[in-house]
């Protein structure tokens, strides 16, 4: 967010961190590489937060670890049925994240998972939010994963989804928020989330936004369907986020780290804006961050300033 890298491929594949400072290298070498990144990333902000056992763990992921799955099949396709290795089963379905995450973490509350394509990680924000404002929980770890494999991508590829011509790179996705009841310490505070089916049904958009933080692509198709919404609306700053990120399934998880990081800093680098409005942005105190799924889906996140 400081000193961002621009990546010209289509296909980038994410920038692990040390694993070895965070992981067991025994237990290590027993996981994929969506659990490890899912595991730090998840550690990192309990650390971050202070909070070692949240009330809830929930998880966003469209592919969810698609590399072990791909392992299992391929073995299975060479092999037959006699000399499977159990582990890449084992760990291939979408909610073996959030387990793991709760293993490690001696975490016995709520724990879910979500998969709904590109609003995957809104659904999870989503269900921690209601859960919160309920008074059900105080704490949630929510965090949003994702990998591309070669064979994935080529997939996604052939069915319009990355790889087009003036699109940003094909990515991964590895993050994690902390949501609590309370604000002390907090970059920002979740004022509301919506989901809608249509585009249509959006209706209630405030006005009193600072700036849009929008998953423009450069896919038309894509772009469109924002631009049709920030239409209805009076001239502000519109910023992007998926030329740094790359696009993925829980690129939007990413969105929200960039935007709660931007208004802890009270101000908008220039790398982040897609279109400057009114001028630069000096005081960010209230911004909106819209998403959608195959323009079918639509979520309407609201973060503003803590007082």
């Amino acid at each position: 967010m400081t000193e961002p890298v621009i990546h010209s491929e289509p296909y980038v594949r994410s920038i692990d961190p040390p694993f070895r400072d965070w992981l067991n290298p025994l237990d290590s070498r027993r996981m994929g590489k969506i659990l490890k990144r899912a595991l730090v990333t998840a550690m990192k902000a309990m650390k971050d937060a202070g909070i070692s056992q949240p009330d809830a763990i929930i998880t966003g992921t469209g592919l969810g670890c698609i590399e072990n799955t791909e392992i299992f099949l391929d073995q299975l396709c060479r092999e037959g049925e006699e000399m499977l290795k159990p582990t890449c089963f084992m760990q291939s379905t979408h909610n073996t994240i959030s387990s793991l995450i709760s293993i490690n973490g001696q975490c016995h509350g709520y724990n879910s998972t979500f998969s709904h394509k590109s609003i995957s990680f809104d659904s999870a924000l989503l269900d921690a939010f209601m859960q919160l404002r309920l008074g059900d929980i105080r704490h949630a770890l929510v965090t949003g994963n994702d990998e591309m494999t070669p064979s994935y991508y080529d997939i996604l590829q052939r069915i319009g989804y990355v790889g087009q011509p003036g699109q940003v790179p094909a990515g991964e996705a590895s993050a994690a928020v902390m949501l609590t009841a309370g604000k002390e310490d907090a970059l920002c505070e979740m004022e509301d989330i919506k989901i809608f089916r249509h585009i249509d049904s959006i209706q209630d958009v405030s006005n009193d936004m600072d700036a849009i933080l929008l998953g423009v692509n450069g896919v038309s198709d894509n772009d469109s369907k924002y631009m049709e919404i920030v239409s209805r609306l009076p001239s502000v700053p519109l910023l992007q986020y998926k030329h740094l990120f790359g696009e993925c399934y829980t690129s939007s998880a990413l969105g929200v780290y960039a935007a709660a990081h931007l208004i802890a800093q009270g101000q908008i680098p220039e790398f982040m804006y897609l279109s400057q409005g009114n001028g630069n942005l000096t005081n960010v105190k209230r911004l909106l961050m819209i998403n959608h799924s195959d323009g079918k889906d639509f979520s309407l996140i609201t973060l503003r300033k803590t007082d």
